[in-house]
């Protein structure tokens, strides 16, 4: 430990020379780690990209923590030196745009697959009396897919609210909210979390809650990253069911289309036996995609043909819902089921369905991963587009983006659902629409460098997504982005509207030097003279 401290040390004196950081010899060689400081080429490199595969910005190293105790030494360390250097909390590396580098600093991997010390000792679910409910305790990097692995062998539980790839980081989802199909009904991930504990960017480790150092609570959900690192999370959790009914129907007409998604969410009050418990959609411009990675719910020797329904304009839109069930209750659910598929207005016969283990359903996008990685497919950018588009003006950007902008190639699936906002609490730091119903369009596209198709490039679908961008503004559709990406202060504001004024303040009360999440690019180091967050600090 000592040696790899050592060489850290030489790591940052040969900063120092190139970009003028000062960090104390003695505060490194002090910090007395549990775990493990790399400044292996693999580990940086490893670091040094993401998911998104567009930006690249090495560390000066790599920390895999063996507790909070490891997180709180650095970043003090951090904070306490002459001028500090960047911190990143690094999940499972699935950000797009760099949001998890530190450029010249450290990045912490709280994945337990970054760790060199052994698998992490795992609280069990315990019920809360006061809540009447059950919850667990879990690590700010454990991921997704591993919780929902360990409450179900530990009392058949599982969390409520998911994202719908589980190979994320509990830390990672809660810093930007965590959405899925289920979120109508139970609200995002940051709505199903009691407790937090989070490390500031004064190193200090605080417990927090709706009662508890609840500025914190509410600022570090959905907050980027940008006031604390979280590490750990206590979870609500709910009976598992067994079993999954996952049905898929298409439409040709938007308005039909739209008007279902929301009876359909409107139901979230209703007796579990006349309600759906997910619902989702997408768009198909593309007949390929009807049968990709995200919708292999067909079977490929009986692929689903655009050209064999009356689509409109060569589009259509699929919803997907499904039912929990138990397998004693088979005949009751068919019922259940016919009921309220008698009330939406789909394509007739275009019925499809399936059953499966309710584990298997949630961990359904990991299948397709495996198919990508096999022929060399997932490792390429991603330039990927997530809005919260206002349900007024769902309408209009049909119109102009999936009938005009797009064309017939999107390179990847297009999520579109819809979400109650009331089920979001305004107290985090997410913003959405100021609706009652707002959309999620996700463009989830892959860029294929070796592609000779010019629609599959990089420059092409980043051109596209600020087409689609400029759209919305010349529009007057008010759409706010989800995992934002935006470059100058003036965008970060307009993002933010309202909770700007609280979000700066929350930086200067939780992380004064911006230690923490300069991946995102809404702060720079309080050192630089031309830091947004300095210029606007010395207006007040």
């Amino acid at each position: 430990m000592k040696q790899n401290l050592v060489l850290l040390l030489f790591a940052i004196c040969r900063l120092m020379s190139t970009v003028g950081l000062t960090v104390e010899p003695a505060e490194l060689l002090q910090l007395g780690l549990e775990g493990q400081l790399s400044l292996d080429r693999y580990d940086v490199g490893r670091a040094s990209v993401d998911f998104g595969g567009m930006t690249r910005a090495e560390p000066m190293a790599v920390m895999r923590p063996a507790s909070a105790g490891d997180v709180v030494s650095l970043v003090r360390a951090a904070y306490g030196s002459a001028q500090g250097f960047p911190v990143s909390a690094r999940g499972h590396g699935h950000s797009i745009n760099g949001q998890a580098q530190a450029p010249g600093g450290v990045v912490i991997e709280m994945s337990q697959y970054g760790r060199a010390v052994g698998p992490r000792e795992r609280s069990r679910p315990v019920y809360s009396q006061s809540l009447e409910e059950y919850y667990v305790d879990v690590w700010g990097g454990e991921l997704w897919i591993d919780i929902l692995n360990w409450t179900l062998e530990n009392g058949g539980l599982a969390p409520k609210s998911w994202t719908d790839y589980l190979y994320l980081s509990v830390g990672g989802t809660l810093s930007n909210a965590g959405i899925s199909g289920q979120a109508f009904h139970h609200g995002p991930q940051i709505s199903n979390v009691y407790e937090l504990d989070v490390v500031t960017g004064k190193g200090e480790i605080l417990t927090c809650s709706k009662e508890q150092n609840s500025e914190l609570f509410y600022g570090v959900l959905g907050g980027l990253g940008q006031f604390g690192i979280i590490t750990r999370a206590r979870i609500a959790l709910e009976p598992a069911p067994r079993r999954v009914r996952w049905i898929r129907v298409l439409y040709s007409n938007f308005t039909t289309f739209t008007r279902d998604q929301e009876h359909l969410i409107s139901l979230h009050t209703a007796h579990r036996s006349e309600r759906f418990d997910y619902v989702e959609g997408f768009v198909i411009v593309d007949e390929g995609l009807i049968n990709n990675w995200r919708s292999s719910f067909f079977s490929p020797r009986n692929p689903v043909k655009i050209s064999s329904i009356g689509s409109n304009g060569g589009v259509l839109y699929c919803l997907e819902m499904t039912k929990n069930h138990d397998e004693s209750a088979a005949s009751l659910l068919d019922q259940e089921v016919e009921a309220l598929l008698k009330k939406l207005e789909f394509v007739p016969a275009s019925v499809f369905m399936t059953d499966l283990p309710y584990a298997d359903f949630l961990d359904r996008v990991h299948k397709g991963e495996l198919k990508l990685r096999a022929k060399g497919m997932w490792d390429v950018p991603h330039p990927w587009l997530n809005l919260f588009v206002p349900g007024s003006r769902i309408a209009d950007f049909d119109r102009g983006v999936f009938r005009t902008i797009l064309g017939n190639k999107t390179s990847g699936p297009i999520l579109i659902y819809p979400m109650n906002k009331h089920k979001w609490d305004e107290r985090s730091s997410v913003v959405t629409p100021d609706e009652e119903v707002f959309y999620v369009v996700a463009f989830l596209r892959s860029a294929l460098p070796d592609s000779d198709e010019s629609t599959q490039s990089l420059e092409y679908l980043s051109d596209q997504n600020e087409r689609i961008l400029a759209f919305c503004d010349e529009a007057g559709i008010e759409v706010k982005q989800y995992l934002p990406h935006h470059v100058t202060r003036a965008e970060w504001a307009r993002h933010f509207g309202a909770k700007w004024g609280r979000f700066l303040k929350l930086k200067a009360q939780f992380d004064p030097e911006c230690i923490l999440g300069l991946g995102q690019g809404i702060f720079l180091p309080a050192s630089s003279p031309c830091s947004p967050y300095e210029l606007s600090m010395s207006r007040k």
